[in-house]
């Protein structure tokens, strides 16, 4: 496979995840203020915060608002990272491979791309806010499930499953510390009826609320970061997404697991060596904030020995006669 063609379809399958993750972390927010009439307008900076674009934001926008916040991270098409961008940059990488993805995919994924650029257009009242954040999930789910049927589950499947899988795990995570380090107001809240809000708000940003309550029943802190973060099964929880990268990123390669070719897989192998030994409470005795900012670290490292791996540009020696000279290959 061209490595502009894998380069496309690893993308696509990124920025689909990103903006349904995006849609998932604003409606965090959402589901507290529907909890907690109190907490209206006080935690929509965090948002931007956690997201990574706070310095963008305060340029352009200066006070984080709640219009402000919403526009910037659902509908701006300056903001690389919003809802509406993603799925635009998404639309024109499948654009650029039709000949490889199914009509199916191609067809879900307009028809997703232009629902969110209408509503950019019209606006978006409070009342119909979850509503449309609903939409999104299900519009990304729809597409995923459409990939898994009509898409021959070769490398290219294989890449869009890798970037999918390994940006889940960066969003579970951010996720995870909005609650922790950055939602959570005052110590004095820890163990109290609003503590219990928050991380079943928690759980419900990742689908995961039922699930849980099945596995665990009451719904503690240490159960939730346990569930995930170190979960194995869970779909969205981050060890279960790292395993699945793993998988792909050797049947990419066709190295068994186990063993590595290049520093991708080595790195991604330590990471999922570590969470197999990894407990909660020594996640929890490390400090939580600490370990997810460190695994965001690792995650990046990773995506950056991927790109460098298989869709950069490398300089190889060509023989012609006596001497050496470059040429540029993809």
């Amino acid at each position: 496979m061209l490595s502009r063609v894998a380069d496309s379809i690893y993308w696509m399958g990124c920025y689909v995840e990103r903006a349904e993750n995006v849609a998932r972390f604003i409606d965090v927010n959402l589901q507290l203020m529907l909890d907690s009439p109190d907490y209206v307008g006080q935690q929509w900076e965090p948002l931007v915060f956690i997201s990574g674009d706070h310095e963008d934001f305060a340029k352009r926008y200066g006070k984080a608002t709640q219009d402000n916040v919403l526009k910037f991270l659902a509908f701006d098409y300056e903001n690389p990272n919003s809802i509406v961008s993603c799925l635009r940059a998404a639309r024109q990488n499948a654009r650029s491979v039709r000949e490889i993805i199914s009509s199916e995919m191609w067809l879900q994924l307009n028809k997703f791309y232009l629902m969110v650029k209408s509503v950019a257009e019209q606006g978006l009242n409070l009342d119909s806010m979850h509503q449309f954040f609903d939409e999104v999930k299900s519009a990304s789910h729809l597409f995923n499930g459409i990939t898994e049927a009509t898409m021959t589950h070769g490398e290219g499947w294989h890449f869009c499953r890798l970037s999918k899988q390994l940006e889940r795990a960066d969003k579970t995570s951010r996720i995870l510390d909005v609650k922790y380090f950055i939602l959570l107001r005052s110590v004095t809240d820890v163990g109290t009826a609003w503590d219990d809000i928050q991380w079943a708000a928690v759980l419900r940003s990742t689908s995961a609320f039922e699930m849980y309550r099945k596995d665990h029943g009451r719904i503690t802190p240490k159960g939730v970061v346990d569930y995930l973060l170190l979960n194995r099964f869970f779909p969205r929880a981050i060890h279960h997404c790292l395993i699945s990268a793993r998988e792909s990123l050797h049947s990419i390669s066709g190295t068994p697991i186990g063993s590595y070719k290049n520093p991708a897989e080595k790195l991604l192998g330590q990471l999922c060596s570590e969470f197999s030994y990894a407990s909660v409470d020594e996640v929890i005795a490390f400090g939580l904030h600490e370990y997810l900012d460190g695994l965001q670290v690792k995650m990046n490292h990773i995506g950056t020995e991927i790109h460098e791996t298989f869709f950069a540009k490398k300089t190889a020696p060509v023989r012609h006669g006596l001497g050496m000279s470059q040429f540029q290959s993809q």
